[in-house]
């Protein structure tokens, strides 16, 4: 009796769970909904299994455990699907959306089919004349449940999701497939998309499921970006690091987090007001919450705007003139550093100082590009490495952009002119059109690309030799401004540039010296010529002017070295030509220089002679002051140099620990970035163990 009085009240809790579910799909369900036809095929199949029910007699099924169970099950889960539909939003994630809608849909299916399953037993057994036409109901419904397929973004989605939990990389057709049904090809509605799994990752409770939806999102979102880099204006490629990863578009204020990547100001403020603490890029938790201005990328952007005479409405999302057409390749004004996801273009523009008149007409350069501002930028991916440093690893800074009168493009017949100038017998005159080719190549990139083409590279290295000072240093500095494109940069080098540059460096003024080492800095961005500059006699000079040239020669100096450093062999030659006194010295925070010094002193730390020495010229003191008050990039590479000496030295360990580096390593081991927390974690665990290694021996 009991048994029958339960089943009496699931079936009427089951019938109004029902109706409800029902209604809500035929009448009130969202527009934005995802996977509303499969809601409305599974509806409709639930009006024919509620008659099913509505029709049993239930004298005629068995009322047993399994059967009140299967009908809790299915209650549980229709309440399940209708409060997901009344919930849902247009702020929510139309990909979560999706794959919740198919598990709730699926689990629907598989509890229907076994009540009717378990019904269609007992009913084939009865011997009640009301049973022939529910048993039909109940053979079509289940027939209707079994032939039940999803929609189209449903099982692409599902198909995605395989890959991504095999660990592979969805395909991109399949990418792109989905992008579109979920009409997910707008910058806008990617974000909105990217935030809304990110908000799905903090609250729901089954981390391994959001996980590869968000592992997926991540996929189109690297998808979209590298489909926006094909996208120019005024027909020229948009770099992909000027392309905000949020935003998809062209950034005016980029900023830093704390994993070192860069987006728009508005954007990253936008994600983190939303109480998302992971980077959209890297999906590391960051370490806090402030922006640091990336001056180098906005000056980069700056710079190749007016390249390109590009304007940008920042109120508009693309200018009208943009598509998917990639453009012929065009050379921008630039020189190429690796950085840590691509090759790195950048200009800089001249540095003017009441002190040298001669860097008016120094161009956006490598080096300066790395030495003039006073606007220090953490790059991503920019430190030191422990046994090798790649290019990317120094700090880089940029100016802002110079008004010039002088960079309208020239005629091919006047650089011609200019040429056969350069090969005068009178001096005067090869200096007047040295002069000239230095402010045509100074910020124009058609000038650079005709004056390359005209013959100029050979006249201007054979003057790099003139007795001429001002003749020289026109020269040279002319020089440096085309090495800004990579072409003429290799036709430089293959001309046979590099003693003529090292003769400049030794020889020449104050600002030919500069200009000098600047463009040995760009000559060794060529890979086989940072190994050449080192073996032809560049080291010493350019230690020389590390040691007693003006700031900005000295961080050109640094800057050159720094890169012919990451060439073994280099190591040795920039230690034994004394450029660590120089260094330690540059690390007092008075000489504007301590990122760089200590980047380049984490390079030759590497190297035991490079300890011997950084520990000799009395470095340990001012590495901790580093770790304690520098920037992050600075306490970063300090604390790498410090591990190295005590993992050097057991004498150069207790140093440190008598210079008081035990705090500052710990607090940096709690708020550094992440390269920077694990050298600190190590020194701290080296010093551990040295204090347990010495206790033992003091009991043995």
């Amino acid at each position: 009796m009991q048994a029958g009085m339960d089943m009496e009240k699931l079936l009427k809790c089951l019938t109004n769970s029902l109706s409800r579910f029902i209604h809500l799909v035929t009448f009130g369900a969202p527009t934005s909904l995802p996977s509303q036809q499969d809601y409305k095929y599974v509806a409709n199949s639930l009006k024919l299994f509620k008659r099913v029910l509505d029709n049993i007699d239930e004298s005629c099924i068995h009322s047993d455990e399994v059967l009140c169970k299967e009908f809790e099950e299915l209650d549980v889960v229709v309440n399940e699907a209708r409060e997901f539909i009344e919930n849902w939003n247009v702020h929510m994630s139309k990909i979560y959306g999706v794959v919740q809608s198919r598990h709730l849909i699926s689990k629907i299916q598989t509890c229907s089919i076994k009540i009717c399953e378990t019904v269609y037993g007992s009913l084939e057994s009865s011997s009640s004349t009301t049973s022939t036409s529910t048993l039909v109901d109940t053979q079509r419904f289940m027939e209707e449940l079994k032939n039940l397929k999803s929609e189209t973004v449903s099982e692409k989605l599902e198909e995605a999701l395989k890959f991504v939990r095999e660990q592979k990389v969805p395909p991109l057709e399949l990418i792109m497939e989905i992008i579109e049904l979920l009409r997910l090809s707008s910058t806008h509605e990617l974000l909105k998309e990217i935030v809304a799994v990110e908000k799905e990752n903090i609250k729901v409770n089954q981390p391994n499921d959001i996980n590869y939806i968000s592992d997926l999102v991540f996929h189109i979102r690297e998808t979209m970006v590298n489909l926006e880099s094909f996208k120019t204006i005024n027909g020229v490629s948009v770099p992909p690091y000027f392309i905000c990863p949020l935003t998809l578009q062209l950034m005016f204020d980029p900023v830093i987090v704390s994993t070192g990547q860069t987006y728009e100001r508005d954007s990253i403020q936008k994600w983190l007001n939303n109480g998302l603490l992971r980077c959209p890029v890297t999906r590391q938790t960051l370490s806090h919450r402030n922006l640091i201005p990336n001056y180098t990328v906005k000056a980069l952007i700056s710079n190749w705007c007016d390249e390109n005479n590009i304007k940008v409405n920042r109120t508009i999302d693309h200018p009208d003139n943009c598509d998917k057409s990639s453009s012929e390749d065009q050379v921008v004004s630039n020189l190429t550093i690796e950085n840590g996801f691509d090759r790195l273009s950048f200009q800089k523009s001249n540095h003017r100082s009441t002190e040298e008149s001669c860097s008016h007409s120094r161009s956006e350069s490598t080096s300066t590009a790395v030495s003039s501002s006073e606007h220090l930028c953490e790059m991503s991916g920019e430190t030191a490495s422990d046994t090798g440093v790649s290019p990317h690893s120094y700090p880089i800074t940029v100016s802002p952009l110079p008004d010039s009168s002088r960079d309208d493009t020239t005629t091919f017949s006047y650089v011609k002119q200019l040429v056969n100038d350069l090969k005068s017998p009178s001096n005067e005159t090869q200096t007047k059109a040295a002069e000239e080719i230095r402010y045509l190549a100074k910020n124009n990139m058609e000038n650079r690309i005709l004056i390359g083409q005209s013959g100029a590279i050979q006249p201007l290295v054979s003057l790099l030799h003139s007795n001429q000072k001002l003749t020289q240093e026109h020269a040279v500095t002319a020089l440096l401004n085309l090495s800004i494109n990579g072409n003429i940069k290799s036709m430089i080098a293959e001309s046979g540039a590099v003693e003529p540059l090292i003769h400049v460096l030794e020889t020449g003024n104050t600002c030919a010296k500069e200009n000098a080492a600047a463009a040995l800095f760009s000559l060794s961005l060529l890979e086989e010529y940072r190994v050449k500059i080192g073996q032809s006699g560049a080291v010493k000079p350019l230690v020389d002017l590390l040691g007693s040239g003006t700031l900005r020669g000295k961080k050109d100096a640094a800057t050159a070295l720094f890169n012919l450093s990451i060439f073994h062999e280099n190591k040795a030659r920039i230690i034994q030509a004394g450029a660590v006194r120089y260094l330690v010295e540059l690390m007092d925070p008075d000489t504007q220089m301590v990122d760089k010094a200590v980047a380049l002193l984490s390079n030759l730390a590497s190297v035991p002679e490079g300890c011997l020495v950084i520990a000799r010229e009395g470095g340990i003191p001012l590495l901790v002051e580093v770790v304690e008050t520098g920037s992050q990039r600075g306490k970063e590479n300090a604390a790498s140099i410090l591990l190295q000496l005590c993992l050097n030295s057991p004498k150069y360990c207790r140093l440190v620990l008598q210079e008081g580096a035990v705090p500052p390593l710990v607090a940096l081991s709690q708020s550094g970035t992440s390269r920077a927390k694990e050298k600190a974690q190590q020194l701290l665990s080296h010093f551990r163990s040295q204090r347990e290694n010495a206790s033992g021996r003091g009991k043995s």
